[in-house]
């Protein structure tokens, strides 16, 4: 004789809607904290995740800055969806007004802060390395060790002893874990999407080569800062090349003079060197800045002028010449009867003669 089954009673029914409301309800406040962020107003935070952190460590820091309310229901969610796995280490900007679901986002995503820093036209490569040091970005010896290694210069697509010239100067957005590498390879980079195919024809016009064109641009940044004489100081020395005179750029000198200290003195233009442009004819052997796209324009465009010298004006601009004659009067108004200033690294006196 079979059993029928009794109805259940009201005690089971009370259970059953009592564990549907706990469930209802745990839902809700978990759909909450995640939807919502712990405050109401836009306290930012600087938060940085270190390399082998755990989510439970990180989410544990998060709590108890205040950018998250709970830390059990943040770790139980980062865990599936599977983001304990896909955590970037790095920097990160955070504020009260992100909910834990933007946090985790960008965690995963890994949108750490980009810090930008820009690198003037006609620094050296030196000069790069101490900006990048200032600002935190790479490590300044490793960086002049990169510029020089031969096997990342043949990686990069080129045959040169340095890459000295080829470092682009602009402004670029790195984050404070950035491989010194990349650094090197993202300015790099930058001055192959600059320079243009079509210049290396006009290169070959000028009897010159791509790198002959780039050596010649870092000494127009280097003798002017204003951008309507670089034409002219690119048709100085495109005139003087032609015809087989030193160029005499103190720059070229001051590129080779071991600790600088702002004067340019008369045993370091005697000093044999190949940068030592008053004592040897043509171009130096490689550039002795990173030169910007107008002073690459201007050594393959010079002015058509037929200056052979100019000298400094002491104001950031210069005095050209057509004769020896014209220059020494010039030299003599600007120079000799003022107070000249000491040759700088960015403008230097020039002493053609």
């Amino acid at each position: 004789m079979s059993r029928v089954p009794r109805p259940a009673g009201p005690h089971r029914h009370a259970a059953g809607l009592v564990v549907m409301l706990g469930m209802l309800a745990f839902g809700t406040h978990v759909a909450t904290f995640l939807a919502a962020p712990p405050g109401s107003g836009r306290v930012a935070e600087r938060f940085e995740i270190a390399d082998q952190e755990t989510l439970s460590q990180v989410a544990a820091r998060l709590e108890r800055e205040g950018m998250i309310r709970n830390r059990l229901y943040f770790v139980a969610f980062g865990r599936l969806t599977g983001s304990e796995r896909a955590l970037k280490p790095g920097e990160y900007a955070l504020t009260t007004a992100m909910r834990p679901l933007e946090i985790l986002d960008r965690f995963r995503r890994g949108a750490v802060i980009l810090h930008p820093i820009t690198i003037p036209e006609g620094y050296t490569t030196r000069q790069i390395a101490q900006a990048l040091g200032e600002e935190g970005l790479g490590d300044p010896d490793d960086f002049l060790r990169l510029v020089g290694d031969p096997e990342l210069v043949r990686s990069l697509g080129l045959d040169l002893p340095t890459l000295e010239g080829y470092l682009f100067p602009d402004t670029y957005a790195f984050s404070r874990r950035v491989a010194t590498e990349e650094i090197v390879r993202q300015m790099v980079a930058r001055f192959a999407a600059v320079y243009r195919p079509e210049w290396d024809a006009r290169a070959a016009e000028l009897g010159m080569t791509r790198h002959q064109i780039v050596t010649l641009a870092s000494i127009i940044e280097k003798e002017t800062s204003a951008e309507v004489e670089r034409p002219f100081i690119s048709g100085v020395f495109h005139n003087r090349l032609r015809r087989r005179i030193p160029l005499q750029s103190d720059p070229t000198v001051i590129y080779a003079t071991p600790a600088f200290d702002g004067n340019l003195r008369k045993v370091d233009l005697v000093r044999d060197s190949p940068y030592n442009t008053y004592r040897r004819r043509g171009l130096p052997p490689g550039p002795i800045a990173n030169p910007g796209r107008a002073a690459l324009e201007a050594a393959l465009y010079p002015a058509a002028v037929d200056y052979l010298y100019f000298v400094s004006k002491n104001d950031g601009t210069h005095q050209f010449s057509r004769s020896l004659r014209e220059h020494n009067a010039a030299v003599n108004q600007f120079q000799r009867r003022g107070k000249a200033r000491p040759v700088s690294q960015r403008a230097a006196v020039h002493r053609v003669s």
